[in-house]
């Protein structure tokens, strides 16, 4: 009978795809698979393979060692252990990611999870794979968690427990967009509690976008007191400012910010 179920759903996809084909995840061409782009797109997507910061992971292309820490993170290290983007969010890449936050295009997903997880290898010693919630007004609103569906992705991939409900967001906060740096600290400050103990446990925090961090530092400082010991962060992607080793960044690209992160 699975022999069987499985023709089935083959021809079923054939079927599917005949009536309703394949298009990019970053236009609308036809393409040979669902979830996939053309090599062309792909081949330019800004992907952060490159060396940087071992806290933020902030792009250091001067950098001569994965040990290395970013000025900012010298300043003012996060709280979260370390943070991985498995993109930059730029001109290309920001369609993808706002088809799936606004959108709620998941056929992405696998081809994001694995991106993902090529980034940030270190998901394999995860306890659990926590999303960034939102507020159940916002989640009433939009019908959807789309960090919930990263992680879960994210989680299948790299075969660790999904919890969708370990962190909650206890407060309605307004949206980020247009907020400074402090500002987006202090809309978050506070916003997020962990639902359960989880002493002495690694947790990874998935979240679609990084902009400044303050989200995912805010839901880490949550965990943190529910007593993880160890909060890492991966994202699909992250805004990001030229970075140098001297302490010299460039200015934010404030067109690319309408993400609430």
């Amino acid at each position: 009978m699975s022999a069987q179920r499985s023709r089935l759903a083959r021809v079923g996809r054939t079927l599917a795809d005949l009536i309703w084909p394949p298009r990019s995840l970053l236009s609308s061409a036809r393409v040979d698979r669902l979830g996939t782009l053309e090599p062309e797109l792909w081949q330019a997507l800004a992907f952060l393979h490159g060396p940087g910061c071992q806290r933020c992971g902030i792009p250091l292309p001067e950098a001569t060692s994965p040990d290395i820490i970013c000025p900012a993170c010298l300043v003012a290290p996060p709280v979260y252990e370390r943070a991985r983007a498995a993109l930059v969010y730029d001109d290309l890449s920001r369609p993808m990611v706002l088809d799936l936050k606004h959108g709620g295009r998941k056929d992405g997903l696998p081809a994001f999870a694995n991106w993902m997880a090529e980034a940030a290898p270190f998901a394999l010693e995860a306890d659990q794979i926590v999303p960034v919630p939102l507020h159940w007004s916002r989640l009433w609103q939009r019908g959807y968690n789309q960090s919930a569906w990263l992680a879960h992705a994210f989680a299948t991939r790299v075969g660790r427990r999904f919890n969708p409900d370990l962190v909650s967001r206890k407060r309605a906060t307004p949206s980020q967009n247009g907020l400074s740096a402090t500002g987006r600290k202090r809309n978050v400050q506070g916003a997020f509690v962990a639902q359960a103990a989880i002493k002495d446990q690694s947790i990874i925090l998935v979240d679609d976008v990084m902009t400044t961090g303050a989200t995912l530092q805010a839901c880490t400082r949550a965990l943190l007191r529910a007593g993880a010991a160890h909060v890492s962060c991966v994202t699909l992607a992250r805004v990001v400012r030229s970075a140098k080793l001297d302490g010299v960044t460039s200015s934010p690209e404030d067109t690319l910010e309408p993400i609430d992160a």
